[in-house]
């Protein structure tokens, strides 16, 4: 284990100031050091998109390793599964009775891993590919909907029969969230464009972010608005699900250095990171205030970004193979 501490660094903001959707309520942790630990994960073949379970454990995807893995932060030790051939698992998420659900990019299927047996369920896309991407869950833990980046749609599949329902869009859809309504919002970073979907009647609208915002990742915060990273223009931008429009972009402090990664603690506090600088952002709404904590590792490579239940954030790295935590 690699363990040190950095002191976050306060940058003056002047401006107004996920919810994740991953079946954890993330908590609020109001004091802050800015300690960082890193653990280097078993497999490190792209390994991404870290998931908070019931218990406090972390899985991983790992892509490339065709893999899911485990951290326990008590016994700081990893385990590993490995997934049916083609599989390639791009996000996962634990759902309420410690099922790991996965997206399939590699070979168009959602899995489903039960940790205690090692049995993997593989549920096929209608479309038979699409390169599931993404995946959030709703609160009663019904649906799990995902995006399809290569196929152009979202979905959304039935936890209790596997039954997968697909609609159609376009500009490559990435990260994804719920809003307090209901509504599935989704980056169209292709098209820069945020897309919604009411899954009630499966109507389409989208809201512009503008010329080379590339929107990618996705929040809702507490109060409901969403957080969205322009990894295109260096910028976090907050979005009112209601009014149906950006209402404000914040530069981040490294400028154009690709925001990545986004998420919201419990207590409406924005994670966002920089993923050429190797920083992570703490941005505070009420306070109007950027704080910047510098990772330990150099070519880190953060895509995904979890709050656990403490207010804790969890990252990985796809490049360095580094499970890391902020406390």
């Amino acid at each position: 284990m690699n363990r040190l501490a950095y002191l976050l660094v306060a940058l003056p903001f002047a401006a107004y100031a996920g919810g994740s959707n991953y079946g954890i309520t993330p908590g609020a942790h109001p004091n802050l050091a800015g300690k960082v630990s890193e653990w280097p994960v078993p497999t490190p073949l792209f390994a991404r998109d870290p998931a908070v379970a019931p218990d406090g454990s972390i899985y991983i995807a790992v892509m490339a390793g065709n893999k899911v893995a485990r951290f326990d932060p008590k016994t700081q030790s990893f385990k590993e599964w490995d997934l049916p051939a083609g599989h390639r698992p791009h996000g996962l998420l634990v759902d309420k009775h410690g099922m790991v659900w996965t997206t399939g990019n590699g070979n168009g299927t959602i899995g489903k891993l039960d940790p205690v047996s090692g049995k993997m369920t593989e549920f096929k896309t209608p479309s038979g590919g699409g390169g599931p991407h993404t995946l959030i869950i709703t609160d009663d833990q019904r649906a799990i909907w995902f995006t399809m980046q290569s196929g152009n749609k979202v979905a959304s599949l039935d936890t209790r029969t596997g039954a997968i329902k697909e609609y159609r869009s376009s500009g490559g859809p990435y990260g994804l969230a719920l809003d307090k309504a209901g509504n599935v919002w989704f980056c169209r970073m292709g098209d820069n464009k945020m897309g919604k979907l009411d899954p009630n009647t499966g109507q389409m609208a989208e809201v512009d972010t503008g010329g080379g915002s590339r929107p990618r990742r996705v929040a809702t915060a507490p109060d409901g608005m969403l957080w969205i990273t322009f990894y295109g223009n260096g910028k976090l931008a907050k979005l009112d699900p209601s009014a149906m429009k950006v209402v404000k972009t914040y530069p981040l402090p490294a400028g154009d250095s690709g925001p990545y990664a986004v998420t919201v603690d419990g207590g409406g506090v924005v994670w966002a990171n920089e993923i050429s600088t190797d920083t992570v952002v703490r941005f505070d709404p009420k306070a109007e205030q950027m704080r910047v904590v510098q990772l330990p590792s150099k070519s880190v490579g953060i895509r995904k970004m979890v709050i656990d239940a403490s207010g804790r954030l969890w990252y990985m790295g796809s490049h360095n193979g580094r499970l890391g935590v902020v406390e």
